[in-house]
């Protein structure tokens, strides 16, 4: 099965690739990899939500922004080199604006890496670091990088 077949047997449609914030492409393509730019969790070229988590947004609503800013993220891998092509997921990094005092980045970033073995299995399987920070750009509560070896 394709990864475009099972993203249709999930019901998941890669949006389109998120319009840059400034100076950066969305992806790029080197040697057997592709990386991604940090991802927002756009939905239509607007935020859903901002603020900092543990705050103004809970855990569970971040942890779907999680998942909203890795579908950004495959769909800016997509862009570059066709969603087929991937052959593993290699690395995900994770930032989440955080409350002082919240430590629960680890639960927020689960929402990418559930997503990645939910449509990749055993080659969705990855490294990962979840981070917090004081701001995201434009107020994001959350914000994915993403790594993929490609055939």
């Amino acid at each position: 099965m394709t990864w475009s077949a099972r993203l249709a047997e999930l019901g998941i449609k890669l949006p389109a690739v998120a319009a840059p914030l400034a100076a950066y492409v969305p992806a790029v393509k080197s040697g057997s990899y592709v990386y991604t730019s940090g991802q927002l969790p756009f939905v239509d070229g607007k935020l859903p939500a901002t603020g900092k988590v543990g705050a103004e947004v809970s855990p569970e609503e971040a942890k779907d922004y999680a998942r909203l800013s890795i579908l950004n993220a495959l769909a800016a891998v997509d862009s570059v080199v066709g969603i087929d092509n991937v052959a593993r997921v290699v690395k995900v990094v994770g930032f989440v604006a955080s409350a002082e005092g919240f430590t629960g980045q680890p639960a927020v970033i689960n929402g990418a890496s559930e997503t990645l073995g939910e449509i990749f299995g055993d080659a969705g399987i990855h490294a990962r670091s979840a981070v917090g920070v004081a701001e995201l750009p434009i107020g994001a509560p959350v914000e994915v990088e993403l790594i993929v070896e490609v055939n």
